[in-house]
C-alpha cells in the first residue's frame, strides 16, 4: 500500500476538495485496508486502495450530509505548490492554468470528476476505474466521454478558454 499513498491522497483530495478532509479519508482508508489485508487476495493493490478511498469518502459524505462541505480558498491551494525552476512568467502562466483547471474540474459533478481524476491524473485503465467506482466498463467509457465534453464546454465558457482557444 505504501507506494500508492500519494495516489490515494490525490484521489481523496479531488473527491473531498479540502486537504484536511482528504487526509481523514486516506487515514480511514489505510486503517480499513490494513485490517482487511490478511483476509483479502489482492491482484492490484492500487485499485484496491483507491476503491477503499472512494468508499471512505462516500461514508464521510453520508455522515456529514446536513453539514455543508468546506471549500478551500484558491489562494491557499496556490501556497501549497512547491517551488520549481520556472521563470516568473512561466510560473505565473502555470499557476493561472492550474487554477483554471482546478476550478473547472471542481465545477463538474462528482461522478464526472472522479472518472476524470482516475483516468487523466492517475492514469488508470478503464477496467481499474470500473472496479474502483463499481460500475460496468461501458459506463466508465460513457461517463468519461460525458465528463470530457462537460469539461471542454466549461473551458470554452471560461475567460481562459475564450481568450486562448482550445489546445
Amino acid at each position: 500500500m505504501l507506494p500508492h499513498l500519494d495516489a490515494a491522497y490525490r484521489f481523496a483530495r479531488w473527491l473531498c476538495r479540502a486537504p484536511a478532509d482528504a487526509e481523514d479519508v486516506v487515514h480511514d482508508a489505510v486503517i480499513r485496508a490494513f485490517r482487511a489485508y490478511e483476509g483479502v487476495r489482492i491482484a492490484d493493490a492500487r485499485s484496491w486502495l483507491l476503491t477503499i478511498v472512494r468508499n471512505c469518502h462516500l461514508s464521510a459524505v453520508k455522515a456529514r450530509r446536513p453539514e455543508t462541505a468546506l471549500v478551500r480558498d484558491a489562494n491557499e491551494a496556490l501556497m501549497e505548490i512547491p517551488a520549481n525552476t520556472l521563470t516568473p512568467e512561466e510560473e505565473s502562466q502555470r499557476i493561472d492554468g492550474q487554477k483554471t483547471f482546478d476550478a473547472l474540474l471542481g465545477a463538474l459533478p462528482q461522478a464526472h470528476r472522479e472518472i476524470l481524476v482516475l483516468r487523466e491524473l492517475e492514469e488508470l485503465s478503464y477496467g481499474e476505474i470500473a472496479t474502483i467506482v463499481g460500475v460496468p466498463l461501458g459506463t466508465v467509457m460513457s461517463r468519461l466521454a460525458r465528463a470530457r465534453e462537460a469539461l471542454r464546454e466549461l473551458w470554452e465558457r471560461s475567460p481562459d478558454g475564450v481568450s486562448h482557444g482550445l489546445p
